[in-house]
């Protein structure tokens, strides 16, 4: 356990700094399988992480030293099973609005919670819920973000972008760290409160392509229609050109 100087009641009061792991989030949740047990708000952050994962497997590159690769641990216990996917509404605003200070143009989030630059990604989001019975014991946040690293390789390279790339310097990952543990800390006590009403609307009015036509995959099907929100449960909901707003689950729809 760390001691930090960030200003925070519990999020990233107890930091755990590794030079290279295979996942943070793995790390994590191997540490909650233990006797004792860590405090709400943990952070594991890494320098290198070799094998990062995005949504349903994919992986995340990340050269070491140079970006932001960590996993948070929460107990939201107060979220109703059917409404987990507030979770990844609260990251995904959390973290538009800490980098908006950075990059006030063009950013967006791509549902379910990657966040976009333009049409590039610039971050991404893993969540894995721990659900015992109708409860959700605890939640591991995994967070990886393009920070300081210029040079993005193969097909990274034009899909892929860094706020050093936009703002031509160097950004303290720490001081960055801190604020996002800040604003996470903000929206998840307010929603703990009954208090996060309005976080679904925040979420939809960042999303990327929302109410512009763009082209979608569909078991194999392309057509056109436009992104009009999300339902209660965080299923996308487009209407296509030529017929009524259908809603999608992870990965039952690609963007082109």
């Amino acid at each position: 356990m760390q001691n930090n100087t960030f200003s925070t009641l519990f999020v990233g009061q107890n930091l755990i700094k590794l030079s290279a792991v295979d996942s943070t989030n793995n790390y994590l949740k191997n540490l909650t399988s233990n006797s004792e047990p860590l405090p709400e708000g943990t952070v594991i952050m890494a320098e290198h992480q070799f094998a990062g994962r995005g949504q349903l497997g994919n992986v995340w590159h990340a050269e070491p030293g140079k970006n932001l690769t960590f996993s948070l641990l929460l107990r939201p216990s107060f979220i109703a099973i059917e409404q987990q996917f507030v979770l990844n509404m609260l990251v995904s605003v959390a973290l538009n609005d800490v980098l908006l200070k950075y990059l006030p143009d063009g950013l967006t989030v791509k549902w379910p919670n990657d966040i976009y630059l333009n049409d590039k990604k610039i971050g991404g989001v893993l969540i894995e819920n721990l659900i015992v019975g109708r409860l959700i014991k605890q939640s591991i946040i995994g967070i990886g973000l393009n920070i300081n690293q210029l040079v993005f390789e193969g097909e990274l390279k034009d899909r892929t972008v860094s706020i050093a790339q936009i703002l031509q310097q160097d950004v303290n990952l720490m001081a960055l760290l801190a604020e996002i543990c800040t604003q996470i800390e903000q929206l998840y006590l307010k929603l703990r409160a009954g208090r996060g009403t309005n976080l679904r609307d925040l979420y939809v009015s960042r999303l990327y392509r929302l109410n512009k036509i763009a082209r979608y995959n569909h078991n194999g099907q392309v057509f056109e229609g436009k992104i009009e929100g999300i339902s209660e449960t965080g299923l996308l909901r487009i209407k296509p050109i030529d017929s009524a707003t259908v809603e999608f689950g992870f990965k039952e729809v690609a963007f082109i």
